[in-house]
């Protein structure tokens, strides 16, 4: 390696490590970080969205370089017997911009390998290697632990070129009128031109398992349905992705190595979506603008700001447990669809995450789409579990 005891190392190569040296790059460039990604690779393979609502408009222009992207036009959602166009724009961050915008940033800073031992004082690699720095941040993804529990979102996306015009103006956020088996379905397009969309099958399931093949049969069935002839597969993605119903934040903290923690590795996306973006760019921001890079300094910082977050999506949660729990998993789309018949400006400050009092009521309110006891035995349980 050609750096030595660089300021930060950043362990992984996904959207949030990538973010914040991007940021530190932007606000510290005196500052030498080092990204450990097992595939060189940053992002892998990915799509992150977000609405316009989600992110501040100078955070927007930040990552306006890495997001090629953008619907002015607003979404839509389908539902059996709903159809609705939401006004709020619409933008997609791709992982092969990221990787061109960051990579050239890090040059021989972006370091090829696997961690196997992260600490406060470094990261030794697989092939011996051991890289020091006073700074040390864990942003591998999610770890499988007995301190959270939760529910998952499970995807397989293709982006395919088409012999003619799909017709789409506007991305489709969810399409529920597919078939629903066991869990909450749905399929997710984003036309990136005119001949080019990406069909995304989804599933809210109960395990963290992924049928590839069911879910590429699924992807085949949806594009004969809407007449669309496949003229080249332009790239295929895929993801397990965490939905929090419940946890111990402390207990969760308490496990592992004694180094900070950003990204799905900190609880930080959004409890109900998995939206993730938003998250990184304001752990990134934090960290920028933070005094101490210490190793120490930074974990206090990344796991106070993660109980923080965990404490005040308490309500997301619920509502979570309602869907996984109260409903059954064919039944799931109700909820869902209860939901988007609410008024615009309460789905857009849900998915920012900033829900008001009046919008949890506005929620909560009248019969709801799910058995009455089961949806009341999670209400009555609401606040009894640790950290809920």
């Amino acid at each position: 390696m050609a750096v030595a005891d660089p300021d930060l190392i950043l362990v992984g190569g996904g959207l949030a490590s990538s973010l914040i040296a991007w940021r530190l790059a932007l606000d510290r460039p005196d500052l030498t970080v080092v990204v450990v990604e097992r595939d060189r690779r940053l992002g892998g393979e990915h799509t992150w969205s977000f609405f316009d609502g989600d992110i501040s408009i100078e955070d927007r222009a930040w990552l306006a370089p890495a997001t090629p992207h953008r619907w002015e036009g607003g979404h839509e959602v389908y539902f059996p017997g709903l159809s609705r166009v939401l006004s709020t724009p619409y933008n997609s961050l791709t992982s092969g911009r990221l990787h061109d915008v960051v990579a050239p940033i890090l040059g021989d800073r972006l370091v090829r390998g696997e961690a196997v031992e992260v600490s406060p004082d470094g990261v030794i690699l697989a092939d011996g290697t051991a890289l020091r720095a006073r700074g040390v941040i864990d942003a591998r993804g999610p770890a499988p632990t007995p301190h959270l529990d939760l529910g998952w979102q499970v995807f397989v996306g293709r982006t395919v070129r088409l012999t003619l015009p799909h017709g789409l103006t506007r991305p489709t956020i969810m399409d529920a009128t597919v078939s629903q088996e066991d869990g909450y379905r749905f399929i997710y397009l984003l036309p990136f031109d005119d001949r080019t969309v990406l069909v995304e099958d989804t599933r809210y399931i109960d395990a963290p398992r992924l049928d590839r093949e069911t879910l590429g049969r699924r992807i085949d069935s949806y594009i004969l349905s809407r007449g669309w002839t496949v003229e080249a597969v332009a790239g295929e993605e895929e993801g397990i992705l965490p939905i929090a119903l419940d946890g111990d934040i402390d207990a969760f903290w308490a496990e592992g190595p004694p180094v900070a923690r950003a990204g799905l590795a900190a609880a930080l996306f959004h409890p109900t979506t998995g939206y993730s973006l938003p998250d990184a760019v304001v752990t990134a921001r934090l960290i920028a603008g933070a005094d101490d890079l210490s190793s120490a300094g930074l974990r206090r910082l990344t796991e106070r700001h993660s109980r923080t977050v965990w404490a005040d999506r308490a309500f997301y949660r619920l509502l979570d447990r309602m869907l996984f729990r109260a409903a059954e998993p064919g039944e799931r789309w109700r909820v869902l669809k209860r939901f988007y018949g609410l008024p615009e400006p309460l789905v857009r400050r849900f998915y920012a995450g900033r829900s008001t009092t009046l919008d949890k009521a506005r929620i909560l309110a009248g019969k709801p789409p799910v058995p009455i006891g089961l949806a009341l035995k999670q209400l009555r349980e609401s606040g009894q579990g640790s950290n809920a």
